[in-house]
């Protein structure tokens, strides 16, 4: 038996062991305390993000961070951090992680609303879900959770778990963690936010689709207003201060708009300042575009094409030829985050469209616009004893007919002739020269079958609106550098692509094409606003294209299925690309002064016989105005009438010299 004399010598021993265990046990406890939490790199400070705006200072967005960071809970205004306390967890301080009189309190209203409330989850409850498990409503995953957060608060500090959830939770629209949210919504560090911001941003975990800053006014006013009073309840803001804080309010910065447009700013300012721009910062952005007239391309291209077939899509493309500003690109019928801009990526056959740079570079050649042409049926061999015969797109022939009748009805036969005439170099030099690079060298080039952009396409239209002047293209006007103070002007340069005479007679020709010819839909149009344009339809109409311009404006529309694939039996330009370019314009040109193209000193007009290109006279049963450029207008008079008559009178302009032969 053992005495009692050795019992209590050995006391002070047992006293001993259980003192080491506690001071191991608080050592242990400290020591995980002070692991490290944050599970992101720690928010900069100094921070100001990349803002742009268009080129009348509208302001239309951010182009903030994709990385999440993190902000230690001293960083965290106190208001804040009351306020999600008292909204989500008033007993946060008191219970161990889970609080048994908050789970039997949300019981009772479950039961007496006949349905699940509320779960009675604490803050740390809700920070094991987000970081650990699923959010399904089971009883395993609630029992594994309320274990789990007993646990935590065994290792972690009430400090530390609070910012981890304030670090943690999802706030809407993207943002996860108080230094997303902070500034998605407001545009700031969370330790520059007031008091008001932070009882905005204490209302969001309750529902974040439905209670953030961006949210209905009314639900998100009323959730700030149960925030603010169940501070009230639980003592945090004194009772006399209620009334103040609701009267005012925070307005959140607005979302971002013309994602398309913005989508291309942010390729360039990688191309400029390398990927990490982003997470850098402190830019301020003046782009070419027009905010009006952007978020107008988007809605009419989206209705335009919706209307045909929910499977289609499009893209269209609106440029100041004389300023070289990029005003409108649209790259889709819906924008998805990195997804694919099929005004600037997708190259696709455009069909037609191609031919007014053919006929354009036979008019630097010498060719009229009044030159004869026969569209009967060639042949052209392929090698291996094949051949190639070109057709037009009603499979007929029509016979003889003028180079500007043929453009305007866009007859492939005589496309292909003109090419072959004045050679293939002379084409694709001239495209170069218009900023379009072709690399083909066979005939079928006439017919638009090398692949091409929207955007690249609209550009080597734009020296036919400008008297032959390429203007370089601009999306980004100039540049400020917050953190440096210093400006960055994107200027740009000019050339001239093709002469005047050329860019004036192909526009007249291409006139045309709107009153008489394949997009003849849009003579209404073209007589309120002097405009020319071409249609493109490719083969088993794939794709559909008009590009269209007036002095000032340059546009085109495509129109087809990502995955080429017929659009059936009149899927045309005209049918289905014009009528959308044609509302982009009106609402595009309203209210702006109807001006013609100016026709240079280096073109003559003069009265013809469209049956013989030759000078008319009285005699002549048809006469027609047509313009040349000076030199090749005819000297002879029509011999197939009275000769005997007195010849009908030129316009005004430089004297009549001999044409040259063809």
């Amino acid at each position: 038996m053992q005495s009692s004399s050795d019992s209590i010598s050995r006391r002070p021993l047992r006293w001993l062991v259980i003192c080491c265990i506690c001071l191991t046990t608080f050592w242990v406890s400290s020591a995980l305390a002070q692991e490290p939490i944050a599970a992101y790199p720690i928010l900069p400070t100094g921070y100001h993000s990349i803002k742009v705006f268009d080129s009348q200072s509208r302001f239309v967005g951010r182009l903030l961070p994709e990385k999440r960071y993190w902000v230690s809970i001293d960083r965290i205004p106190l208001f804040l951090q009351k306020a999600i306390v008292a909204v989500e967890d008033a007993r946060f301080y008191e219970h161990g992680g889970v609080d048994l009189r908050g789970i039997a309190r949300a019981a009772v209203k479950n039961v007496v609303r006949g349905r699940l409330a509320e779960g009675g989850s604490t803050i740390t409850q809700q920070l094991i879900k987000n970081k650990y498990l699923s959010s399904e409503k089971t009883l395993d995953r609630k029992v594994n959770e309320g274990l789990m957060a007993l646990e935590f608060e065994k290792k972690y500090t009430k400090r530390q778990i609070l910012e981890m959830y304030l670090n943690e939770i999802y706030y809407g629209n993207g943002a996860w963690g108080i230094a997303q949210a902070a500034r998605i919504y407001f545009d700031k560090s969370p330790e520059e936010l007031t008091d008001i911001e932070c009882s905005f941003l204490a209302g969001i975990p309750k529902n974040p689709g439905r209670y953030n800053p961006l949210g209905k006014p009314a639900d998100v006013a009323r959730r700030r207003s149960i925030v603010l009073q169940r501070m009230v309840e639980v003592g945090v803001l004194p009772a006399s201060q209620l009334r103040q804080q609701i009267s005012h309010t925070a307005a959140p910065v607005p979302p971002n708009r013309a994602p398309w447009y913005l989508a291309l700013v942010q390729a360039k300012l990688v191309e400029r300042y390398g990927p990490a721009v982003f997470e850098q910062g402190g830019l301020e952005i003046t782009t070419a575009m027009d905010l009006g007239l952007q978020l107008k391309a988007e809605q009419i291209l989206h209705d335009g094409v919706v209307k045909l077939s929910p499977q289609l899509q499009g893209a269209l493309v609106a440029f100041d030829p004389v300023s070289g500003n990029l005003l409108a690109t649209v790259g889709g019928t819906e924008y998805v985050k990195g997804g694919f801009n099929r005004a600037l990526q997708a190259k696709r056959q455009p069909g037609s469209a191609i031919k007014p740079l053919i006929y354009a570079a036979a008019l630097e050649q010498g060719v009229t616009a009044a030159s004869l042409w026969n569209d009967a049926a060639v042949s052209y061999p392929q090698g291996d004893g094949e051949s190639w015969t070109p057709h037009n797109y009603d499979g007929k022939s029509h016979g003889s007919m003028t180079l500007r009748q043929a453009l305007a009805s866009s007859n492939n036969v005589i496309a292909v002739k003109l090419l072959e005439t004045i050679g293939i170099p002379a084409f694709t030099e001239l495209a170069a020269k218009n900023g379009l690079a072709l690399h083909g060298n066979n005939l079928s080039l006439a017919l638009g079958t090398e692949e091409v952009t929207l955007h690249d396409l609209v550009l080597a239209y734009a020296p036919f609106a400008t008297g032959g002047v390429r203007t370089e293209p601009r999306s980004i006007l100039r540049i400020y550098e917050t953190y440096r103070k210093n400006w960055f002007e994107n200027t740009t340069s000019s050339s001239q692509a093709l002469s005047p005479a050329t860019a004036f007679i192909t526009t007249s020709m291409l006139k045309d094409v709107l009153t008489s010819g394949t997009a003849k839909g849009l003579k209404k149009f073209s007589q309120k606003y002097p405009s020319a344009g071409k249609t493109g339809t490719t083969n088993d109409y794939h794709d559909a294209w008009f590009i269209g311009y007036t002095p000032h404006l340059v546009t085109g529309v495509w129109v087809g299925y990502d995955q080429p694939r017929s659009g059936g039996k009149g899927f045309t330009g005209g049918a289905v690309a014009a009528p959308i370019w044609e509302r982009f314009m009106r609402q595009a040109l309203a209210g702006r002064p109807a001006d013609d193209f100016t026709r240079p000193d280096s073109v003559i007009s003069v009265s013809i016989d469209p049956a013989n290109a030759l000078l008319a006279t009285p005699a002549c049963p048809a006469k027609r105005e047509e313009f040349f450029a000076c030199g090749t207008e005819p000297d002879d008079y029509c011999p197939m009438h009275d000769a005997t008559a007195a010849p009908a009178a030129a316009a005004p302009g430089p004297a009549l010299k001999p044409s040259p032969s063809h």
